[in-house]
Order: structure tokens, then sequence, then C-alpha cells
């Protein structure tokens, strides 16, 4: 751990380090997943799911941005290497060769409701140990993941 003059205690920053960094990888993984999607689909809906994939890439990427960040700011390191989401994400691979906009919002859906199922166990273990303010940051990446969802399979066609 880095030095701060943050409060928390360093068992408690250590936690939430470990914690954030366990999401910085999954959250690296899920914009590479976005972007794999974005420019590899192909179809009728072809421009609206192209855009789609994009605007849900970025809204990731900050989702990345925002946990580093905090983890930076508690003394950790944030590990956000190739390597190192490589070797920790827990989002399953993203299927290659795949083409039809279907199966890739299938994907996409599948890998955001894993990532999002994720902070929301770790608003729980984040307050659990004591830090709120990484519990709300959880939060609130939560509440977009859902609705980057919520836009995503939007584009599902009806059973």
């Amino acid at each position: 751990m880095h030095f701060t003059h943050n409060t928390l205690s360093e068992n408690i920053r250590g936690m939430s380090g470990d914690l954030l960094n366990k999401h910085l990888s999954a959250s690296i993984d899920l914009h590479a997943q976005l972007k794999q999607a974005h420019w590899n689909v192909r179809g009728a809906n072809f421009i609206a799911i192209h855009e789609l994939f994009d605007r849900v890439a970025i809204a990731v990427d900050g989702y990345s941005d925002l946990i580093a960040e905090r983890a930076g700011g508690l003394g950790a390191e944030a590990h956000g290497t190739v390597q190192s989401v490589a070797e920790n994400s827990f989002l399953i691979r993203y299927p290659l060769g795949i083409a039809d906009c279907n199966e890739h919002v299938f994907a996409v859906s599948s890998a955001l409701a894993a990532f999002g199922e994720s902070t929301r166990d770790a608003i729980g273990l984040a307050t659990a140990h004591g830090d709120v303010e990484t519990a709300d940051l959880f939060t609130e990446v939560s509440r977009d993941v859902d609705r980057q969802l919520w836009m995503v399979e939007s584009h599902r066609r009806p059973n």
C-alpha cells in the first residue's frame, strides 16, 4: 500500500483495494468484449447495434476509471495491464467467430449481467468491511450497468 492520509485503516483499504482490482480487471475485459462485438457485428440492424455497443463501451470505460482511481485514492495500486486483466477477470471469454446481431446482443447481455451481479455483491462486501464510499461507488456502477443492460436487451428478438 502507498502512503495516504486517508483515515480508513490499512486493513480496510487493503480489502477494498483487492475488491476494486477484481472489478477493474472485469471492467477492462468487459470494455474489450464490447469493442469485439462493436467491430464484428453484422446484420439488418447493424448500425443501431454497432453504435449501441460503442456507447456502452464508453460507459464501461468510465467504470474502469472510477474503480482504478478509487483504488489509488485508498493507497492501493490499480492493476490494469492486459496481463493482469487476462489473469484476473471473472467474466467468461467472449465467443469469437460470431457476427449475427442477436448472438452479439446475447453475449454482451450475458457479460453485462455477470458484471452487474458482481458489483451488487461488492456493495455488500465493501459495506461489511467498513468502506461505505467504495460501496457507494459500486452502487453507482451497478445502477448504470443495469441501465446499459436494459438498452442492450431491448434489441433482443422477442421469444
